[in-house]
This record gives structure tokens, C-alpha cells and sequence, in this order.
């Protein structure tokens, strides 16, 4: 069981690069002890399989900054679109959940939880783990015969006899085709973290999803003149049909805890064992349905200052002086200071940078994500991937915080049984 009194080392990242630069400086070549699992990525997926892990007895180490993406990444003001029960980190005895810390902070609960309460909830999760948390990025991976091989940005390197990439989905946002000439003055996506008053006075968001129509309701409240153009043909909203959630026993049985996807989609995305052996295919529609581009039904009232064109696409984009000019697929344009694309993200772990390109090239992929079997084990031996990468074996649980117990579950599971 997981010692809460026992806080998790954050700053041993740093003390442990103080000493890589001594040593560097001496000429030494630095090392640190090897370790049995590395954990990329502290974002919930890896917090969360780092406290199942020890909990389970396994040596594991974790590198990265915590909820780094959630807080530099993600729009101030932003409120999470899953339900406070969807909001949790799993931990493998359920003490550290959302209410936990709210309940240890003195912080008020709320139907829609804020972005900065999760950052708070996610860095007080860490400090409530007894892990090894290094914050140092990793450079390079490498198979080292049974072994990885694994350097880190500052030279320091180690072996570990396993990798579980829990890196997120910063490094796959997807960049239309007519706006990726455009410089990062006219154009940025919904991921990169710009501030608001970057992107100037006039704004073109692009998309129809949640990330898309609540960054066009945050800058339309701070005053910028927007447009969202989208393809879809009218926007679509989550949860439209409450009453459908209030029938008891019947609501249970089409809906799960996660509330994900819409009815009877729900409840197979519950059951990420059986979405893993449904035919691809099947599987592939099952996920597109169940993450397809809507938008929460609190943003309608806050959109209300805000000019939606829907059935468009872009057909061309180009800088013109300060301006940036669209042209959309009826002929019309439009000129702006800046185009945010909420275009959502592709899979692609080739974009990893720390995975060398004969690692990417022994990992059999479909379209961009590997294929991971029991234990998130991708056909690297050793090489596993949670979270978002791990969706089209598993279903679109993985693309949700709420995904975290199942995967931390299973990937402690298969290790502990598959221990040297």
C-alpha cells in the first residue's frame, strides 16, 4: 500500500542535474542506477501507473513535469469537459481523488472543475506518491539487447528493462493542409499555449470540437472579434438528452461512469477488453463516434457574441502584410490577425523524438499508433504505451483521464505476472 504521509521527490531532478553538471565539468561521464521501469510523461497517465506500479512492488521511475501540458498548454479559464466523476487520477486504493484533495485543500467543489484546480489536484497527486520523479527530459532511447538504453537532455544515462511512454498528445496536433505554410505569427494550434493578447484583435478558430468553440467563447470574453468556421454542417453538443441520464437502473445499463459517447457507445467503451478484440474495422468506427467533434452545452449561452459558420471549409490560407487572408470552399474570404486551429490531434509516435528511428521502425503501427496488446506491450519486448497512443488497440477510454484506471490496472497487472 502507498504511504501518503511519504511526499514524492520533485526536486530531485534538480539536484540530480546539479550533479550531472559537476560532473560533466570534470569530464566524468554521469550515470545513474539502472531501474527495472521508466515512466515517460507526468501527466495523469504516468502519475497514475507510477502509483499503481509501486504499489504492486515494482521498481519504477518517472521522468517529466508534472501536468506540464494541462498547465502550459491549455487555455487560463478553461473548464474540463468530463464530469467531476471522470476527473480522477486513479490511484490503486482510490485516496487520492479529486474530492481528497479538494477535502485536504480547503478547495469548494464544483459541477464543471476548473483547469487550474486539476493542475493543483494533479501536482498535490504527486506529492501524495512515494516515486523517484526526475524532471529532467529524456533525449534518446535505444534497445540495448534486452535492455534500454536510456540519455537523458543533460548526457546523464542509465539502463531500464522497461519503457512505458505516457508522453501525451502535445507532439501530434494535426495541421491542416492550407495552413501549414503559415508562420507562428498568423497561425498556432489550440495545444501550443499561446496568450490571448498574441494572437490580436481578430481571430479565425477553426473546428468544431470542444477545444475549438470554448478557446472562441474564452477570447470572444476577453474581447477579440471571432469567427469559428467548421465543416460539420451544424455544430453538435454533448449530453443534449439529460433525462436519458435520470432513469436509474435503465440509465446504468446505457450509459457508463465514463460518459463517453452517446447511448449504448457508452457502454462499450466500459469494456476495453472486448473493443481490443473486435475487429479493427468495428473498432475504429466505435471510436470515431464516441470522440467525435461536440462541444459542451454550457458554451452555447457564452457563444452567443460569436459568428459560427458551419458547412466551410478553408481552401486557402495566406499572409498579407499583417493580415492573414481565408479563403473558404464558396468563394468567400475573410482577413484576420491569426488563425487557431482546433484541429484536434493524429496519432503518430514517430513524432516521440526520444524514441531512436530503429525503435520506430521495429514497432508494428496502423496509421501512426502502435499496436499494443495485454499489458500495453507494443511488439518491442519491454516497450509499452499508455494513454491516447494505446486508444485504437483499447478504445477511446485511453483518450480520457478516466482511462487512467484501467490502463494503470492493467499495465501493473502484466508486469507484476511477467516479472524477472
Amino acid at each position: 500500500m502507498l504511504d501518503k504521509n511519504k511526499s514524492c521527490s520533485t526536486d530531485r531532478g534538480e539536484s540530480l542535474l546539479t550533479e550531472a553538471k559537476k560532473g560533466k565539468a570534470r569530464g566524468m561521464a554521469v550515470s545513474l542506477q539502472d531501474t527495472d521501469v521508466t515512466i515517460i510523461g507526468a501527466g495523469p497517465y504516468g502519475l497514475s501507473a507510477v502509483s499503481h506500479l509501486l504499489d504492486a512492488g515494482i521498481d519504477a521511475r518517472i521522468f517529466g513535469r508534472p501536468m506540464e501540458f494541462w498547465a502550459k498548454k491549455m487555455p487560463a479559464g478553461m473548464l474540463l469537459r468530463s464530469p467531476r466523476p471522470a476527473s480522477t487520477i486513479s490511484d490503486p486504493h482510490s485516496q487520492f481523488t479529486l474530492e481528497a484533495y479538494e477535502s485536504a485543500n480547503n478547495v469548494a467543489p464544483v459541477k464543471r472543475v476548473p483547469l487550474e484546480t486539476f493542475v493543483d489536484y494533479g501536482r498535490w497527486f504527486v506529492k501524495q506518491v512515494g516515486c523517484n520523479l526526475d524532471q529532467r527530459n529524456i533525449k534518446t532511447i535505444t534497445k540495448n539487447n534486452s535492455a534500454f538504453k536510456v540519455v537523458l537532455e543533460d548526457g546523464t544515462q542509465f539502463s531500464t528493462c522497461r519503457v512505458v511512454v505516457a508522453a501525451g498528445v502535445g507532439n501530434f496536433r494535426r495541421v491542416p493542409p492550407p495552413f501549414s505554410a503559415l508562420s507562428a505569427k498568423a497561425c498556432s494550434h489550440c495545444y501550443d499555449g499561446r496568450k490571448f493578447g498574441e494572437l490580436g484583435r481578430r481571430v479565425a478558430v477553426i473546428g468544431a470540437g470542444q477545444s475549438a468553440l470554448e478557446y472562441a467563447a474564452l477570447l470572444s470574453e476577453a474581447g477579440v472579434e471571432v469567427e469559428v468556421i467548421a465543416r460539420v454542417p451544424e455544430l453538435r453538443w454533448i449530453g443534449m438528452h439529460p433525462k436519458l441520464h435520470r432513469l436509474g437502473l435503465i440509465s446504468n445499463m446505457l450509459y457508463s461512469k465514463h460518459d463517453i459517447g452517446p447511448i449504448g457507445i457508452s457502454r462499450l467503451v466500459a469494456y476495453p477488453h472486448v473493443l481490443y478484440h473486435t475487429p479493427l474495422r468495428l473498432r475504429d468506427r466505435i471510436r470515431t463516434r464516441a470522440v467525435r467533434s461536440a462541444g459542451a452545452p454550457w458554451l452555447i449561452s457564452r457563444l452567443s457574441q460569436v459568428k459560427i459558420t458551419t458547412g466551410r471549409k478553408v481552401t486557402f490560407a495566406g499572409e498579407t502584410g499583417d493580415d492573414v487572408k481565408l479563403t473558404l470552399d464558396d468563394g468567400s474570404e475573410r482577413r484576420v490577425d491569426h488563425v487557431l486551429l482546433g484541429t484536434g490531434y493524429s496519432v503518430n509516435i514517430a513524432k516521440y523524438e526520444f524514441l531512436s528511428p530503429d525503435l520506430i521502425q521495429a514497432i508494428q503501427q496502423f496509421g501512426g499508433y502502435p499496436k499494443v496488446g495485454p499489458g500495453f506491450h507494443s511488439s518491442v519486448s519491454g516497450l509499452h504505451f499508455i494513454g491516447a497512443p494505446a486508444a485504437r488497440s483499447f478504445g477511446p477510454l485511453l483518450n480520457f483521464v478516466t482511462g487512467t484506471e484501467f490502463a494503470s490496472k492493467e499495465l501493473a497487472s502484466h508486469l507484476f505476472q511477467n516479472r524477472n
